[in-house]
This record gives C-alpha cells, structure tokens and sequence, in this order.
C-alpha cells in the first residue's frame, strides 16, 4: 500500500532529526502571527550563517542553506567520503527511493513523475532536447522574460525538428488579466506553434505569471508547455497539481535550500512517451523518468541531504515563507514605486510576484547602466545586488531578499533609491 503524504514527511523528519539537536534550529513552539511577526523570524534567521559586513540582497542565485541542512550535508559528505563505493553500490539506491518518495509527497505528485537532477537547467535540457512531437513546419515559442540556456535550447529544438521560432516580449507593465490576454493573442496569431516555454516566476524580473491558466489555454489549442520552475517552488506555496504543466524543471538548491546541486525534473503520468530518453541513459532507466536525463555521477551527499531541506522547509512553514517573502519586497517596492525616476518591474498584484523584484533606474536601459547601478549600491549604501539583462524594454537590477534579511535590510535599500533618484 502507497505511503501517505503525511506518513512520508514524518519519514523525512526521523530521517533529518540528528541535524536539528543542540545549536541547531529548532522552529518555535508558538505559530507565528505571519509575515511581519518579527520575534518569529528573528528566530528563523538564527538558523543562517551568513556574512554580517553586507545587506546581501542577492540570494536568488542560489540559497544558502540553514545551518541544520547543512550539518546534515557536511556529516553525509563524511559518510559518503568514508564508505566510498561499497555505500553506493549497495545502500544508495534504497536512500535515493526514499528521498525521491519525500520529494514526491512534498510536491504533490507520484513517485513515478519525478527524478533528481544537478539542477533546473539540467531538467529543462533534457526536457526540451527529448520532446519527440515536433514536425517540420511547427513551431515553438518562448519570450523575453525566459531563461537564456533555455532560449538557446528551445532555439537548437526548432532547428533540429525544421520548425519556426517564435519570439515575444512580455508587456510593461503586465496585469494578472493582461498576460492570459497577451498569450491568448501570441498564440492565436501563431496558429503552428506547438510548443511553448513559459517561466514561472522570471529569474529577470520575478514577474510571476498566471502559470496554470496559460497552461491550460495552450493545452486547449493542442499546445504542449515546458515550465522552468527554477525560482518558483519554495518561494511560492503550490504542489504539482495547481499549475497543471506536464513538463516542468525544477531547483532544489534555489527555494527548498538543499546543497547546491540539486535539482529535479517532473513528467507527469501518461507523459513519459513525448520525451525520448536521454541517449546515454543505460538500458534500466529507459523507461522511467530518469532515462529522461543522464546526469552521471551525483553528489550522494547532496541528496541524502534533501529531506534536512524539505524538514527546514516545512519547520518554517511553506505558506508563510512565501508570505514572508512578499512582506519583505513590498517593503522597498511598493515605497519606491512612487519615486521620480524608478521603475519597479513587477505590479503591486501579489498573484504576480514572490520576493524576486527587479528595478530600473530611468533611462538606464543598458548592461553598463546597470552595472553601474548594482556597484553604486553596494559602495556607497553597502547592498549587494546583481544587474539582469535580456529584458526587451531594456536591462535592470535584481533584487532578491532571503529568509535571514530583516525589514531593516530592504527598507535600507528604499532609502538608497530615494537617494539615487534625487
């Protein structure tokens, strides 16, 4: 008989618990009031060692884990270091079923659907390079706001399958109701593509889109979608159900913060066919998930890490981080908004942001600018950022709060705006 979602997770916890003793985290007893119950964060961020001498407002790159999860790495690291070959050869892949039956309840979906990667990019590689439905004279779509790699692979999927290309830009600003209208119309006008690459939440500008009614548009005009999930989940509260995509790419080591190099790819059940199988996959792994994609050799220790990642995660509380993260950007966004001269680039409608939001400084539309920018920021007012480019309306600087940053982090950077508009 098939495991509950809850019997699982309490698996993960008895999996994870040595790691959360002594100095460890442990999540207060009492239920946080939400997102602005700063005696509760203040208590999560305690779980973070991290540098002091910055406002580090850069962590979309990738997350950096609580001090549990990686007490859990760094004994699994001297686990795996210690028992080499004979660990993997005979014990790895029991744990690897185990972590992917956690994974599998935590998102929602069936162990079946899902295998592990490096990463997102990983994922989507595999995804787009194997999908098999193309015909000549298709063809795909993607937009501005989309992942460069997965551009350039949904560029080189076209070519191989002799289909067009098909290359829109996100309107700014964009509406919940605007961007349903924007695809409709996209695709509507470009009756042959077939495939289309939509970004959950843009690793750009954070715009976060309305991901399952698109996906549900496209899939009524026979449109398969790939989803890059890279920035959404743990960021934002959803399981594999509310977005409804077959083909998704997810990070582990963004949101969930598991050690860096983790990822996973989801194809949902009945879906397996439309993606050829990795041409270096070994015969076992041919039909199933992981055949999808050929990652050799994984960091052992960065998976059997997954379930200190998801136990931190679920400890804190899925909802109220993504709440949390949408408190701390409108802090500075939404009182920035109105500055002479800053342009926020994602709307003030919670649906269509996280904590990911990205600014631009009037007339400062070039990677230079930026750059400059970003520099600016962190000399003079000691916040760290990073610039983006890619952005049909011009490139911007990237702001990307964390569990550890504080209101007094992101009102510092308000304050920095208001300086820099003047």
């Amino acid at each position: 008989m098939k495991a509950s979602r809850r019997t699982l997770l309490k698996g993960a916890a008895a999996l994870a618990a040595p790691s959360f003793a002594g100095t460890a985290f442990a999540a207060p007893s009492r239920s946080p009031a939400g997102a602005d119950d700063e005696t509760y964060w203040r208590e999560v961020a305690k779980a973070y060692d991290v540098k002091k001498d910055i406002i580090n407002l850069e962590n979309g790159y990738w997350g950096v884990m609580a001090r549990p999860v990686a007490e859990r790495y760094v004994e699994n690291l001297k686990r795996i270091n210690h028992d080499n070959s004979y660990y993997a050869r005979r014990s790895y892949g029991d744990d690897y079923k185990t972590v992917i039956a956690q994974l599998a309840a935590a998102l929602g979906a069936e162990d079946e659907e899902i295998a592990l990667t490096r990463g997102a990019t990983e994922a989507l590689k595999g995804l787009i390079a194997g999908y098999n439905k193309l015909e000549p004279g298709d063809a795909v779509m993607y937009a501005d706001l989309d992942y460069p790699e997965m551009i350039a692979m949904m560029d080189w999927r076209a070519a191989k399958s002799e289909c067009e290309v098909v290359k829109v830009s996100i309107p700014e600003p964009s509406t919940h109701d605007g961007l349903i209208a924007f695809y409709k119309k996209a695709l509507t006008d470009n009756p042959s593509v077939k495939l289309l690459l939509l970004t959950h939440i843009s690793n750009r500008t954070g715009l976060a889109i309305p991901l399952k009614e698109i996906v549900a548009m496209a899939r009524a005009k026979g449109v398969d979608c790939i989803v890059d999930a890279a920035h959404s989940w743990g960021q934002m509260d959803f399981s594999a159900n509310d977005i409804g995509a077959d083909f998704v790419g997810y990070n582990l080591h963004k949101w969930i913060g598991a050690p860096i190099g983790v990822g996973m790819i989801y194809i949902r059940k009945g879906r397996l066919d439309d993606i050829s199988p990795d041409p270096g996959a070994p015969a076992y792994d041919m039909e199933r998930v992981a055949g999808r994609i050929h990652t050799g050799t994984m960091d052992f220790a960065a998976a059997l890490t997954l379930p200190a990642a998801l136990k931190f995660h679920h400890d804190v509380g899925p909802a109220l981080k993504a709440a949390r993260f949408s408190y701390l950007r409108d802090l500075w966004a939404e009182s920035s908004r109105e500055l002479p001269g800053v342009e926020i680039l994602t709307p003030s409608d919670p649906r269509l942001h996280a904590g990911i939001t990205s600014f631009r400084l009037a007339r400062k539309t070039t990677p230079e600018d930026n750059i400059a920018v970003s520099k600016r920021l962190l000399d003079e007012f000691n916040i760290f950022t990073v610039h983006r480019v890619g952005v049909a309306a011009g490139a911007c600087v990237r702001v990307t709060p964390a569990l550890y940053n504080t209101p007094d982090d992101v009102i510092a950077l308000a304050k920095a705006l208001k300086v820099m508009s003047a």
